[in-house]
């Protein structure tokens, strides 16, 4: 082989080997983190905004799915049963974190599942009294998450309506049978009434047919105004319940923005969009090494009214001036 050709088959023999370093060098790279992400509801009911604030959480600590990050998604569409064969699925991939943005039955489904992977939870409820960390300040052991703050609102609501009612003096208050929090919501909606004109029945339910029925006694009684408990249950028959109400005309109060925006007359609570985003970011921070136990839980503070006046009108409601200059969005 002379010189020239030499140096030639050297050179083609370098190329290819530098050509090969980048694939040496991928196949080298470690695995992505995994996150599980825990839902009990659709992925059409939790909605693609919901998870895109996740994600958006994420990517405020430096965290890209699919370039630095990997989620694997468990839907148990809205049956509750499957809930701990999902979460288990999930500890046995070893995921890094285990997250469950917007669900108290996802996060104990969580917790029961595996008491070593870190978990991140969104609940609307006190996870002190749900039993899902010891303080909010030190949660302690593998957990920690955002509280939406949701279910301690019911007070505040009936505030709203009876501002929006100024006149009427018969409540009720939809909860879920069975529910966690449905008995101290009771208790501080009673206690609200206690020193007024007014009275509040609290009717709890556990399935279409006894919202249907539930309704029916609403008429019965001729209720005036009516207030929705924040609850999954109600939220996976959003339809119903707001069709119910606006086939009646029966003023209501909901939990959150998406009521309104379903057609629901008025709504009040914390942002599911940021609370989405909030447990994106802890889980972030757990990524990079926080210790969950060490992260207090975050509590919501800012809350938001909306008022669809297009369903006011439809029930020839006049909404005060005053509520409507304290509304975060009037849909018109």
């Amino acid at each position: 082989m002379t010189g020239i050709a030499r140096r030639e088959f050297i050179a083609l023999l370098g190329g290819g080997a530098a050509a090969a370093w980048p694939l040496a060098a991928r196949a080298q790279q470690p695995a992505l983190p995994v996150i599980g992400a825990l839902f009990a509801s659709s992925p059409e009911q939790t909605g693609a905004a919901w998870v895109a604030a996740f994600r958006n959480g994420l990517s405020e600590t430096g965290y890209v799915e699919g370039r630095n990050v990997a989620i694997e998604y468990r839907w148990a569409n809205h049956d509750l049963d499957r809930l701990p064969e999902l979460a288990a699925d999930l500890v046995r991939r070893r995921v890094a974190v285990l997250a469950t943005p917007n669900d108290t039955f996802a996060a104990r489904a969580a917790t029961a599942a595996t008491a070593t992977i870190p978990i991140v939870f969104g609940t609307a409820a006190d996870p002190v009294q749900l039993g899902l960390v010891e303080s909010l300040n030190r949660p302690g052991a593998n957990v920690t998450g955002v509280t939406s703050m949701n279910t301690e609102l019911a007070a505040k609501r009936l505030g709203l309506l009876r501002e929006l009612l100024p006149q009427a003096t018969r409540f009720a208050a939809l909860v879920a049978s069975g529910s966690l929090t449905a008995a101290s919501v009771a208790e501080e909606l009673r206690a609200a009434v206690a020193n007024s004109t007014g009275q509040i029945d609290v009717l709890a339910v556990g399935s279409s047919s006894e919202i249907d029925a539930a309704f029916a006694n609403v008429l019965e009684k001729r209720i005036q105004g009516l207030l929705i408990n924040t609850e999954p249950l109600f939220a996976n028959r959003l339809l119903q319940v707001v069709t119910l109400a606006t086939r009646h005309a029966v003023p209501a109060i909901y939990p959150a923005r998406f009521w309104a925006e379903a057609g629901g007359l008025m709504s009040y609570g914390s942002s599911f969009t940021e609370l989405h985003r909030q447990v994106g970011i802890y889980t972030g921070r757990v990524l990079k090494g926080e210790k969950p136990g060490d992260i207090p839980v975050l509590r919501a503070s800012k809350f938001e009214l909306v008022i669809n006046l297009i369903t006011a009108k439809a029930f020839g409601l006049a909404v005060p001036a005053t509520l409507l200059a304290a509304a975060d969005e009037v849909i018109e």
